[in-house]
């Protein structure tokens, strides 16, 4: 299973000011690799593939044209122009919206991959990360890691460092557990589980608007390229930061209660960026369904847990014992004139998902996460 483990960097501003300088090397390599792709196809109409552009790397090093220090990590930039593609045509295909590839600035470009764990990054047995070029940097390590490291992403978030180790490991089964639970998420309360608990919304993103308001005023007055303007910049970049932290932290806090004590775990098939796109957008998005349910999913399948979708068709619409019970949103309590079943509609609900899992007419048995390469999401807690 493939995990990432993520840790603050604390460069000196001679190592900083190098990373700095080896963010926008890539974002050229980058943006000379897309050049070339388009220059070929309108001049030639020719396709570049990623070893025609990686057989160039060996003279343009040698040219002095191209100084990012590892080679390794040249090969990922022209990895990730190639899967833009890729990825630009297989929409294509699907036929829905395809969005070209495009140039990156080298503000926006923040991280780069070394794909070869001990090839220009090792971590070191004083606790420091040796990064080629950079030298010895401090890494706090405030927890242990574990597996084999495949490969090492250096990454740049509101002007701080962090270092992704991508690690593979095999799982580690929990005790057996008897007990299942459904839960049924919402926007008043987060989430509310089959044996009557329920989890309050915390609603970071609402809770910190007064501050977000402020910081992006303080953005908006000062001049276009200026010193100023980008002191302002990165301190709105960290409060977005911090409310992203505050909701990861709260995912994998509520993900681990929950996969720690119940063996099956129920859950609605919901399609969230569908529900994301309407008026209660800014609170779907706010309660980050999404990353709650990868959460439980990847540590269902880390604890040998069972963690099943079902579908969400109805789910507040009916009784446990089968009755339709017709419901508007606004109406919050449930009372089934068929069996005589009263009780908050949410609660109700998530017995349904629990009850839909039994037979799994409509339930998709996740037992087996994709492995997910540098995503931040994916750490112990």
């Amino acid at each position: 299973m493939r995990l990432t483990f993520k840790y603050r960097l604390y460069p000196t501003d001679a190592q900083a000011a190098f990373l700095n300088g080896e963010l926008r090397e890539a974002a050229s390599l980058y943006n000379a690799a897309l050049e070339e792709r388009i220059g070929a196809w309108r001049v030639c109409r020719k396709s570049i593939n990623y070893y025609d552009q990686a057989n160039q790397l060996k003279a343009m090093r040698a040219d002095g044209c191209l100084t990012l220090a590892n080679f390794s990590c040249c090969q990922d930039v022209l990895r990730r122009v190639d899967k833009a593609f890729k990825a630009f045509f297989g929409r294509v295909k699907r036929g829905v919206k395809a969005g070209f590839p495009r140039f990156r600035s080298s503000c926006r470009y923040d991280s780069i991959t070394f794909p070869s764990y001990g090839d220009g990054c090792r971590l070191l047995d004083s606790g420091k990360l040796r990064v080629q070029g950079a030298g010895h940097i401090k890494v706090k390590l405030h927890r242990s890691l574990e597996g084999t490291i495949k490969t090492v992403t250096i990454k740049r978030e509101a002007a701080r460092w962090f270092a992704c180790f991508s690690v593979e490991c095999d799982p580690v089964a929990l005790p057996v557990s008897s007990e299942s639970v459904g839960i049924d998420v919402g926007l008043t309360t987060f989430a509310v589980l089959s044996d009557g608990s329920q989890i309050e919304n915390p609603r970071f993103y609402r809770n910190a608007q007064s501050q977000l308001r402020r910081c992006q005023r303080k953005v908006a007055r000062r001049k276009k390229g200026s010193a100023c303007r980008r002191k302002a910049v990165q301190q709105l970049q960290r409060v977005h930061a911090h409310i992203r932290n505050q909701r990861t932290d709260f995912a994998h806090k509520e993900s681990r209660k929950i996969v720690n004590r119940f063996g099956l775990i129920v859950v609605e098939d919901l399609n969230i960026k569908g529900l994301a796109g309407g008026m209660l957008a800014k609170s779907v998005n706010d309660a980050a369904w999404a990353l709650f349910f990868f959460c439980l999913a990847y540590k269902a399948a880390y604890a040998g847990r069972e963690y099943v979708k079902v579908d969400p068709r109805g789910t507040s619409q009916i009784c446990v014992c089968g009755a339709s019970v017709p419901k508007t949103l606004a109406q919050r309590w449930h009372k089934c004139d068929a069996c005589g079943r009263e009780g908050p509609r949410d609660s109700i609900s998530s017995e349904v998902i629990l009850q839909r899992a039994g037979n799994r007419p409509s339930g998709v048995n996740v037992g087996v996460v994709e492995p997910c390469v540098a995503r931040e999401a994916v750490c112990f807690s």
